[in-house]
């Protein structure tokens, strides 16, 4: 459909580049610089790319279906057929604060053993976007009003938003955190194939390979990019971009 389209036009937009100095294109400028840009015709394209898929992984492209998993492991039992279907029935405010008071108890057992390392709510806070008393990433901000705009909905994505109430009337958190932009190229991609996911021809193994290889394809125009503009701004042996030579696009 015409909304689907515009959704994954707008998922490929948030994956296309985190910036300059973002580890996918370190490894196809890193291949570049190797081969020489200073003259050119040297440069090997192909071993460029190959660079860009060796600085991807678990961490960076992988990551994203942590929330997908959460999601899943929210709503596999719930009777949501369609993510985008307004008349859905669920009480996402109740099912939000029963989450969050089993996520302060299991916080607060682990804190008692000794646990700093317990399990994460993914795609929730931010380390720029804190400290208000209500927070926002004004990037998921433009992106959920511009949906609001469309007519576009979205059950995942509102649902993150009551987990982050929730967790503040719980007491979880001192303040209400920002749901980050990571979550909305989640809840975009859990979207596309949860009527699948629920009519049982796709495991949850299969969301994550195509949370990745989702990742890939945006990504891989990004790095496009970054090799181009390498190739023929860059130095030998030098990966950075003078800060002088960035400019805003947008």
């Amino acid at each position: 459909s015409d909304d689907e389209l515009f959704e994954f036009q707008v998922l490929l937009g948030l994956i296309i580049t985190n910036g300059p100095g973002t580890i996918s294109a370190q490894g196809s400028k890193g291949a570049v610089s190797a081969d020489g840009p200073e003259m050119p015709d040297r440069v090997q394209v192909n071993k460029a790319f190959i660079g860009f898929l060796t600085h991807t992984g678990f961490a960076h492209g992988g990551n994203g279906y942590e929330a997908a998993a959460f999601l899943i492991e929210q709503f596999k039992d719930t009777s949501l057929k369609a993510a985008d279907d307004k008349n859905h029935g669920l009480d996402l405010d109740a099912m939000a604060l029963e989450y969050s008071n089993k996520y302060k108890a299991y916080k607060a057992e682990q804190k008692t053993i000794g646990n700093l390392e317990y399990a994460k709510v993914p795609c929730i806070n931010h380390p720029i976007f804190k400290g208000k008393d209500i927070n926002f990433d004004p990037r998921e901000e433009f992106v959920r009003k511009l949906f609001e705009e469309k007519g576009i909905s979205n059950v995942f994505l509102d649902y993150y938003h009551s987990i982050v109430n929730s967790m503040f009337k719980a007491k979880v958190s001192k303040n209400v955190y920002c749901v980050n932009i990571d979550a909305v190229i989640a809840v975009i991609l859990l979207k596309m194939v949860w009527g699948e996911y629920k009519a049982g021809n796709l495991a949850e193994a299969d969301i994550e390979t195509s949370s990745f290889a989702t990742f890939l394809f945006g990504r891989m125009i990004g790095c496009a990019a970054e090799i181009d503009d390498h190739t023929f701004r860059g130095k030998n042996m030098d990966t950075r971009t003078p800060a002088s030579k960035c400019s805003y696009v947008g």
